[in-house]
């Protein structure tokens, strides 16, 4: 088998568009985002980490691929 047949795996991580519940606000947010994520309207706090993917605090409107 040759190194181009080789499949490129999946990432693990994904992109989320989340919306504010205090401002409507949409955002695109890191999935395994390493820190405290904050609407960048209101400044609420959307998600937070757990030391693998965020815990996410607010409404999920779709999974980027």
């Amino acid at each position: 088998m040759a190194e181009d047949d080789k499949l490129i795996p999946k990432p693990r991580s994904r992109f989320l568009r989340v919306k504010c519940d205090d401002c409507s606000n949409e955002q695109v947010i890191f999935g395994s985002a390493s820190s405290k994520v904050v609407c960048l309207v209101c400044g609420k706090t959307l998600a937070e980490p757990t030391g693998g993917k965020v815990r996410v605090l607010t409404k999920i409107i779709s999974v980027l691929e």
